[in-house]
């Protein structure tokens, strides 16, 4: 199937996203406008300290009008690395660095509209090394029982889609804790 992009315009730029407007050739020929959020991507953590509980983080979300229970999570900055991306956000948000990352998959975010791609790392080998949190950020650090967080995740107490995801594709490891 081949999509031809016969313009594209810049209707915004922001620090984490621009947005476009494309006028896109559909294969049968027809051409259509389509809206595009371009995204440097993401990484998404599940940190599982020696007691086997995962470290969440609860921040309030504007655009939900709430607080949200989250994993750590932030945006892979233009020429970083996934992996020291996660290394860097995981010390931002919980205060704690892992002596082990192990990528677990990735995923588009939002792919009707977004290029958006987040890879998910399970943390290990948690020791205390903050760094300074970003100043849009207002977080408060949770501990779960690994088993107790799935049962969460899977009674709908979760509504964050990179943390449902990850938690999936962690969920065998988690499961052997």
């Amino acid at each position: 199937m081949a999509f031809e992009v016969l313009e594209r315009e810049e209707v915004y730029h922001g620090r984490v996203f621009d947005v476009h407007k494309e006028l896109v050739r559909m294969p049968d020929g027809r051409p259509v406008q389509i809206d595009v959020v371009f995204h440097h991507g993401a990484v998404t953590l599940v940190p599982l300290d020696d007691q086997g509980n995962i470290l969440f983080v609860r921040q309030y979300r504007h655009p939900a009008g709430r607080e949200i229970l989250e994993l750590p999570a932030g945006v892979v900055e233009p020429g970083e690395e996934a992996e020291a991306a996660a290394g860097r956000e995981i010390r931002e948000e919980t205060g704690m660095a892992a002596a082990g990352l192990q990528h677990l998959g990735s995923f588009f975010l939002a792919p009707g509209y977004s290029t958006e791609r987040m890879d998910v790392f399970l943390a290990t080998g948690l020791y205390p090394d903050p760094l300074q949190a970003d100043d849009d950020e207002d977080l408060q650090v949770e501990k779960i029982p690994a088993r107790r967080a799935l049962q969460l995740a899977e009674g709908g107490a979760i509504e964050d889609a990179k943390t449902l995801a990850a938690l999936f594709l962690a969920r065998a490891r988690l499961l052997a804790t």
